[in-house]
């Protein structure tokens, strides 16, 4: 059993770090979340060409870097198939960690997140290692315990190009003294084949990440939906101590449950909703306030469904926000203002 128990009140991690305010995986942004409280950071893994795992949201960089602004790069730009689908970039695994390091990070969403772009070319690309680093200083010098939260992104993809991101990963949590099912680690995927695996190379708790449509990349004869009843959650329940599921499966239209924490749960499942953001782009209608798709809306009020809905934890782009309102007993004042009130 995970160190987290269905009656523990509600963890909030840091999606990406506190990527609505600094670019996204990069050190400044896993600080800032720690200083705001955050329980958890969320650092995604991939590997470079010496099999150094890097944090990126995936393994193609011309999004998140400035790699394309860099001529000694361009011919690396290339066109590769990466679970089932074409992508033309720049990718992790196309660099060394000296070549990586060169880069420097910018914000994904300038157009949402303007203020944002304040701290493009400012940051690395961090290691694992770095990460890990952070966190245990930052333990020790706040005195409260930090979790690490990471995904494995791609893994039958790497696996076939001969890099094992589950055992590098495993290794380096155990080195770093993260073992155990009580550890202050979950550590999730899209994918069945490396949670079935990692329940077997480890005590450390797993999540099984899911989504509306579509299903595992390594299982095409399965879909989410498919899983998602009480046959297929228990099922999940064999190999995985949690479920990651995006808040739209959790709430209703209405804000009311689906029913989704309650199955879960009875299969013997914790339950963390992604991705809580305060950008109305990210939004339902009803909790938008002012016009424009970066105005911040009645983020705040989702936070308290989900923790009315039973959730047991929460991934945020601005984790102090949701620190600040899971330990209020209040609804917060943007949830009596109708958008037409909302400050422009």
């Amino acid at each position: 059993m995970a160190q987290q128990s269905q009656e523990d009140e509600m963890i909030v991690i840091a999606h990406r770090g506190a990527s609505g305010e600094r670019p996204e995986h990069t050190l400044a942004a896993y600080d800032l979340a720690i200083a705001q409280g955050a329980d958890y950071i969320e650092p995604d893994l991939v590997p470079t060409a010496d099999g150094v795992l890097v944090a990126r949201h995936e393994n193609a960089i011309g999004g998140t870097t400035d790699v394309a602004d860099r001529p000694e790069f361009a011919e690396r730009r290339t066109t590769k198939v990466v679970d089932g689908e074409e992508v033309t970039g720049w990718f992790t695994e196309d660099f060394t960690l000296a070549e990586l390091r060169t880069l420097r990070a910018r914000e994904r969403l300038p157009e949402i997140r303007p203020a944002n772009t304040a701290y493009d070319g400012l940051y690395e690309v961090p290691t694992l290692a770095e990460v890990i680093q952070l966190v245990q200083a930052s333990e020790e010098q706040s005195g409260r315990p930090i979790g690490l939260y990471p995904e494995l992104k791609h893994p039958t993809y790497f696996e076939e190009l001969g890099f094992d991101v589950a055992a590098t990963l495993v290794e380096q949590l155990h080195e770093a003294g993260y073992r155990g099912e009580d550890a202050p680690v979950f550590i999730q995927s899209f994918e069945i084949g490396v949670l079935v695996r990692l329940n077997e190379m480890t005590d450390l708790p797993l999540v099984q990440l899911v989504n509306v449509a579509g299903g595992p990349f390594d299982r095409q004869d399965l879909t989410w939906p498919e899983m998602l009843g009480i046959d297929g959650m228990t099922e999940i329940a064999r190999y995985a101590d949690g479920i990651g599921a995006p808040i739209t499966l959790v709430l209703s239209e209405q804000g009311t449950s689906t029913g989704f924490v309650e199955r879960a749960q009875s299969a013997g499942l914790l339950v963390h909703a992604w991705t809580l953001r305060r950008e109305n782009a990210f939004l339902p209608p009803s909790l938008q306030r002012g016009e424009a798709p970066s105005d911040h809306g009645c983020a705040e009020q989702l936070l308290l469904m989900l923790q009315a809905v039973g959730v047991n934890g929460v991934f945020a782009d601005q984790p102090g926000m949701a620190v600040e309102w899971r330990d209020r007993a209040a609804m917060p004042p943007c949830a009596t203002r109708r958008p037409a009130d909302a400050e422009r």
